[in-house]
């Protein structure tokens, strides 16, 4: 079973979120994960969330730890514990300029300069916009410490008709970068009409 360290901070997308949740513990993987204060807060305010359980954000019992974002002492903090990768979405700011500042404070960043230090995986998932001088500095140090950067900026060529098919293609992606299988609708193919599309002649 794969092993993915997730966290959701506090930015706007906690849809983005939930939906990755909900994917890689549908993909025979075990999620670690861990929700900051104000990454709590945003689930509140945009999905209504007011209990953060594994079962409330996934709306079902899944393989995964929900874990304490003050807890710097979880076995995701170290790099003898193997894992396959981590993810944060959405990545707030003030996460960013931790990651790429090396200050490992809490469990996010601490799992995440792990994440580095082990060369493993670490994607981050940015949803601010626009995005001032500062934001931008950080991300490139974030990409040279080898991170990868993946704005939450859903592509339009499968003319998607509801917010969840924006949703899933962000996820399609993020997924895609983890390396964890799955069937969302996210991959180009000039051979299929996409969602939408009139029919041809």
């Amino acid at each position: 079973m794969r092993q993915i360290v997730m966290a959701i901070t506090g930015a706007s997308g906690a849809c983005y979120g939930r939906r990755l949740a909900q994917a890689i513990t549908g993909a025979d993987a075990h999620l670690h994960l861990i929700i900051s204060p104000a990454g709590r807060r945003v689930l509140a305010d945009e999905l209504g969330l007011n209990e953060c359980t594994v079962p409330a954000l996934l709306g079902r019992a899944a393989e995964a730890t929900l874990y304490a974002h003050d807890d710097i002492g979880a076995r995701i903090a170290s790099g003898s514990f193997p894992t396959d990768g981590m993810v944060i979405c959405p990545c707030s700011g003030n996460t960013l300029a931790g990651v790429a500042g090396g200050l490992g404070n809490n469990l996010v960043t601490r799992a995440a300069l792990v994440t580095l230090k082990e060369a493993r995986r670490l994607v981050l998932v940015p949803r601010e916009m626009p995005l001032s001088r500062i934001d931008l500095a950080n991300m490139e140090r974030a990409a040279q410490a080898g991170a990868v950067v993946c704005p939450a900026s859903p592509g339009f060529y499968l003319r998607p008709r509801t917010i969840d098919d924006l949703v899933d293609f962000v996820v399609g992606r993020v997924l895609d970068l983890l390396g964890v299988r799955h069937e969302l609708n996210t991959r180009w193919d000039p051979e299929r009409p996409a969602a939408g599309a009139p029919p041809t002649a």
